[in-house]
């Protein structure tokens, strides 16, 4: 506990590695706390990452990133934090049994995806039957049969942003829907909306819903559950949030607690790795300024 460092950083994702990377770079003493339960482990491929012409894996990039802050001696932890509270120096940060000290911490613990009970769920995303982010991955559904699952009235916007890319988009509701309005304006748009599902399966190449009494396979399901976030541990140490769970933060990523700071997924934004490697440039800068000068 004697140990106080410049800065933890809380989440290995591309956000939380580039934060990193930044501040080893500002010469500044950092941890990251890194379990490798990153959300972008779940990509097969990205084809709209920057610097990647032919598209990265989410295991693939997570690998560089963590070998490019290592090369600049950020120091990283495979543990979970389970408390973090202000004190005199600035955080008390809880991890199993020890604990750690940080003038300044940063949290990129991003969300949780609720997704639907499918056996084999990680096979049907790594061969892209089932995909999680459209405006990540539509392109690569151009032109095929694309299912969006969900409640009704939260994913007709989702449904008709995928009719950019298909003439084959059905909205697949998760309850009930009776809003007649709704139908006829996705009826407008040439978006059909099932009957309810009542099951799911998968192939090993596509998903097929149980509607009523009828089977219907698609080439492409996009799961539209919704999101949890991992805003916890920034909530029980008095940070804001939205109705949403999703943490406040000001033009320098800054939560309503000083010096805790959020970016990516945790954050109401685009949920983006260009987003959340954008935030954690902020972030790091701010933390940067506002300590004592580490003249050479």
């Amino acid at each position: 506990m004697s140990r106080v460092y410049d800065c933890v950083i809380v989440g290995g994702g591309p956000g939380g590695l580039t934060a990193a990377t930044y501040l080893a770079r500002y010469r500044r003493q950092c941890l990251v706390f890194d379990t490798g339960q990153a959300r972008a482990a779940w990509i097969p491929k990205s084809h709209n990452c920057p610097g990647f012409p032919d598209g990265v894996g989410g295991p693939e990039l997570l690998a560089r990133m963590r070998e490019q802050a290592r090369s600049f001696g950020v120091e990283a932890i495979d543990a979970e934090v389970t408390a973090l509270r202000g004190n005199d120096d600035g955080f008390e940060i809880r991890h199993s049994d020890a604990s750690v000290r940080a003038r300044n911490v940063i949290l990129a613990t991003g969300c949780e995806d609720v997704t639907p009970p499918l056996e084999r769920l990680e096979d049907a995303v790594a061969c892209g039957a089932v995909r999680l982010c459209p405006i990540c991955d539509a392109y690569e559904a151009i032109d095929r049969s694309i299912a969006v699952y969900g409640p009704p009235a939260k994913n007709a916007a989702h449904a008709r942003f995928l009719r950019t890319y298909s003439r084959r988009v059905a909205l697949v509701p998760s309850e009930p829907c009776d809003d007649a309005d709704l139908r006829e304006e996705l009826a407008g748009d040439d978006i059909e909306v099932t009957a309810e599902a009542t099951a799911l399966h998968f192939d090993g190449k596509h998903c097929i819903f149980e509607l009523g009494e009828r089977a219907r396979s698609f080439d492409v399901l996009y799961p539209m559950l919704g999101l949890i976030s991992r805003s916890s541990l920034a909530v029980g140490a008095g940070a804001r949030c939205d109705d949403e769970g999703a943490l406040i933060v000001d033009p320098h990523q800054m939560t309503s607690v000083d010096g805790l700071y959020a970016i990516g997924d945790v954050v109401s934004a685009l949920n983006q790795i260009s987003v959340a490697t954008g935030h954690a440039a902020i972030a790091a800068t701010d933390v940067h300024n506002r300590l004592s000068r580490n003249y050479a």
